[in-house]
């Protein structure tokens, strides 16, 4: 199975300038007829869910708090949940607004996982289930809510902060832009800059979730790790999101390390600089590997080894056997104990399973995404954007 997903991602990620004959063996061609009618029939049951919603066949939830979306157009590493641990913070900090953010909790509830041990202790709660009308009636109901919200605003850049009330002002709903049933006052797209549109098709052929053409929906677009693509890179992925949307703001961010810490001992803190000329073996099961590889290179490593597996998969024995071969050649080609470093996400995601691996140190990276300066486009632009959209839904009164 591990193999197969391999391959779909490689036929979804080829340009279509560049021919999959000379990258896939005649066996993984012959899969493609299948991916092209999987796609087809995927556009028509969007296509007609879509319409369903659209004219009123099928109702849509409202909340009675503002809710915000933060999803994205194709699967894994556009950096959804760390914009939905920006925003939370953001209210909270900035604005003084409990928010619920609402995640389905799939793929072993890792980013649920990380996102309520990043909130433990402060008055941002965390609903995890795919029915999210539900979960979210069932904590509203649990703690209540402000409306109508009187909140501060910004004025010339300057949030006026209040004192925060444990009651829920708003929602925000992790990967939601698929999750049609439920209203929404602000739409937050987020786009992967490494890759963002693949073959241009729906799933599974290529990685589209939805078509370009849904950035009409949107209220703001954010390209994810835009740090680390050239300019003219970024410039093309903005051209193809104002040709379907040329009012849509468009904003840049990245993930900034901050520390590491110990697989075994979370309040064992180190610097980034700990790996400094050290044999290091990068293991990740994420949307978006070649970031967290690239960042880890830039701590000046000796050396850099790599193990990649689809996102939110599961480690298994098997899977800490061969880590462990893998550790043991480094060991034996260089002459030291190499160290493994992991995302946060992986270690969420089973982090004792990692236990595994001793006596080889484990290290967790921990990142921060952060809003990049470009073009009038700031942090605190986007946080104005983020509550004068929010106050113009009525439910948030300035």
């Amino acid at each position: 199975m591990e193999n197969l997903r391999r391959i779909v991602n490689r036929i979804a990620y080829t340009p279509r300038s560049q021919p999959l004959s000379s990258t896939l063996s005649p066996l993984h061609l012959s899969i493609i007829p299948l991916l092209l009618l999987s796609s087809s029939l995927y556009r028509i049951i969007l296509s007609f869910r879509h319409t369903l919603y659209h004219f009123g066949f099928i109702p849509k939830h409202r909340l009675p708090v503002p809710v915000i979306s933060v999803g994205n157009l194709t699967w894994g590493g556009n950096g959804k949940t760390p914009m939905v641990e920006f925003v939370a913070n953001c209210l909270v900090n900035d604005v003084g607004i409990s928010p619920l953010i609402l995640t389905r909790g799939y793929g072993g509830a890792d980013e649920a996982k990380m996102i309520q041990r990043h909130f433990s202790g402060t008055s941002v709660k965390i609903g995890v289930g795919a029915n999210r009308a539900a979960t979210a009636a069932s904590f509203l109901h649990r703690h209540g809510f402000i409306y109508p919200l009187d909140i501060a605003c910004f004025e010339e850049g300057v949030p006026k902060t209040r004192a925060v009330s444990d009651k829920i002002g708003v929602a925000i709903l992790d990967d939601g832009m698929q999750h049609i049933s439920m209203s929404r006052d602000l739409e937050i797209v987020m786009v992967n800059a490494l890759s963002p549109w693949g073959n241009h098709h729906l799933l599974p052929y290529g990685p589209l979730r939805e078509p370009l053409t849904s950035f009409c929906r949107a209220d703001a677009a954010v390209i994810h790790h835009a740090d680390m693509v050239p300019n003219e890179s970024l410039s093309v992925i903005k051209s193809e999101i104002l040709d379907v949307n040329r009012f849509l703001p468009i904003y840049l961010s990245s993930m900034a390390p901050s520390h590491f810490f110990k697989a075994e001992n979370t309040s064992c803190q180190l610097h980034l600089g700990h790996i400094f000329e050290k044999t290091v073996l990068c293991v990740s099961a994420i949307g978006s590997p070649d970031s967290f590889v690239q960042k880890i290179e830039k701590m000046g490593p000796f050396y850099v080894d790599r193990l990649d597996y689809s996102d939110h998969h599961q480690f298994q024995d098997k899977d800490i056997k061969m880590i462990k071969a893998r550790l043991e050649n480094l060991e034996n080609k260089f002459g030291s104990k190499p160290t493994i470093v992991v995302t946060e996400k992986d270690y969420d995601r089973d982090s004792k399973i990692l236990g595994g691996l001793d006596p080889f140190e484990v290290l967790v990276l921990c990142c921060k995404l952060q809003i990049l300066s470009q073009s009038g486009c700031s942090e605190d632009s986007f946080k104005k954007l983020l509550t004068q959209s929010l106050s113009s839904t009525g439910k948030i009164h300035c």
